[in-house]
């Protein structure tokens, strides 16, 4: 737990244990980072040792996902074309882990511009799963969740666009959260689907993980779309018993690997055991959820990475400039990977004209259906139970050349994103030797109530406690 570890290295030297975990990484074959701050960072543990401070996490290092903005420490979002890019401004997440007294370690890898399911679509090489290193870890926050379950980073932030926390989290057998939107402030994360994204935490335990959200969580006035907040730390004193559990029927049946769907019921029956109660339901406009998502998503993306054209900062090509257009269009041609042109082009497509009401607006009228069948489920029950992932982790490779092979595991985890709903992944179990992920889904605002359910649930049980026999 971090509280340990933090009254651990007041016992003993945060430099010697920030000097283990880079000589970790640097061994390492998970290519879990992008970018480390080893010098700065081993500065502030010195720094540490000599005068404690008294904040939440002082003392603690924490790795950050390539797309949220740390100020003197390279942000690229694992793109040729913001290679190089130093940001001069912290994100407000960031803003809030150093007031606490974290050490920014270093910047995690990830799908470029968080587009993906697997992390292989980094311009710097897939990050690999510590469980079986020939397996992707999810994606696109793979490299905050494979430095946290591989021993080579007590926590970390990533960013989950349609499941880019808790997909990681599932396939690495760990804990990651996905805050209601507008919980945690947007401001410094690089921006690929405004109306979907959301900053979450990855941690070992889901005490850890309502502490960094406890942090990281409140108002800030620079992002619009921003809420206040009580306290969302789970209490200890509160049982699950009465606890109301929905279990939608469109979550189970074809496409879901037969060991996650008896791993999921088991972790139902745990829960009845503690005394909640279960029903099915329906939320019958899950099966347009994929088709709605990566829509609006494609369309956000399509504006929202016009901004790149090398012109300002990022990536430059050598000899003479041209007219804006040739230059930017060469820039953009050999600065983006595929998976990012794919999604630019097919967003662009759907944008334009004869095409919007087709598909854009099409997909919005979607998404306030998904975002109703939640709201009248969430008056029958207190909470939703779903596996994260269709499947356990699959091998690099398997589905890279098929895009919609690699979309279609997103499916238990767009809808959320669509509603704008928290949601949590937490290990149940395990497919021969790769996790399975347990998702626990809350009505809005509902972090505090899903937390309470997700730590009752990892206390009964022991698939927290297993880690990776091999990580390097």
């Amino acid at each position: 737990m971090l509280s340990d570890l933090k009254a651990s290295l007041l016992a003993g030297s945060a430099e010697e244990y920030l000097a283990r975990l880079y000589e970790r990484i640097e061994k390492s074959k998970l290519n879990a980072f992008t970018t480390l701050a080893k010098e700065r960072a081993l500065q502030e543990a010195r720094s540490f040792d000599k005068e404690p401070g008294n904040g939440l996490l002082a003392g603690v290092p924490i790795a950050i996902k390539d797309c949220i903005s740390t100020k003197g420490i390279e942000t690229n979002c694992s793109s040729r074309i913001l290679q190089g890019y130093i940001p001069p401004f912290d994100a407000h997440v960031i803003e809030r882990l150093k007031a606490e007294g974290a050490i920014i370690m270093g910047k995690t890898n990830m799908d470029e511009f968080a587009m993906g399911t697997s992390t292989e679509s980094s311009a710097f090489g897939p990050t690999r799963n510590p469980w079986d290193i020939d397996c992707v870890p999810g994606g696109s926050s793979g490299g905050s969740a494979a430095c946290v379950a591989g021993g080579e980073a007590p926590c970390s932030l990533g960013s989950d666009t349609g499941g880019s926390v808790r997909g990681p989290a599932s396939f690495c057998g760990i804990v990651g959260l996905k805050p209601t939107y507008g919980l945690v402030s947007r401001y410094g994360l690089v921006a690929y689907a405004n109306s979907l994204e959301q900053i979450g935490p990855l941690t070992h335990t889901v005490s850890d993980t309502a502490l960094l959200l406890e942090i990281i969580a409140g108002y800030d006035w620079r992002d619009s779309t921003s809420a206040e907040k009580g306290s969302l730390l789970p209490d200890r004193d509160r049982e699950v018993s009465g606890l109301r559990i929905g279990i939608p029927k469109e979550y189970f049946g074809e496409g879901v690997d037969p060991d996650v769907e008896r791993a999921v019921w088991d972790a139902v029956s745990v829960l009845e055991s503690l005394g909640a109660s279960w029903q099915e339901l329906s939320l019958p406009h899950t099966q347009y959820a994929l088709a709605a998502f990566y829509i609006i998503a494609m369309c956000e993306a399509s504006s929202n990475l016009a901004r790149f054209d090398g012109l300002r900062y990022g990536l430059r090509l050598a000899g003479e400039d041209s007219d804006w257009h040739t230059t930017s269009s060469e820039i953009r041609s050999k600065g983006f990977g595929p998976e990012v042109k794919r999604r630019i082009i097919l967003g662009t497509y759907a944008l334009s004209a004869g095409y919007y009401g087709r598909y854009y607006l099409k997909a919005l009228k979607v998404r306030t259906l998904i975002k109703e069948d939640f709201l009248q489920a969430f008056k029958q029950v207190d909470l939703l139970v779903s596996p994260t992932m269709p499947t356990p982790a699959f091998r690099i490779g398997e589905r890279i050349n098929d895009p919609l092979s690699l979309y279609k595991a997103d499916m238990f985890t767009v809808p959320i994103n669509l509603a704008g709903l928290p949601a949590i992944s937490l290990p149940c179990g395990f497919a021969g030797r790769l996790p399975i992920g347990l998702q626990l889904i809350g009505p809005h605002f509902g972090e505090r109530a899903i937390l309470q359910a997700a730590q009752a649930y990892e206390e009964a049980t022991p698939f927290h406690q297993r880690k990776p026999e091999e990580v390097v």
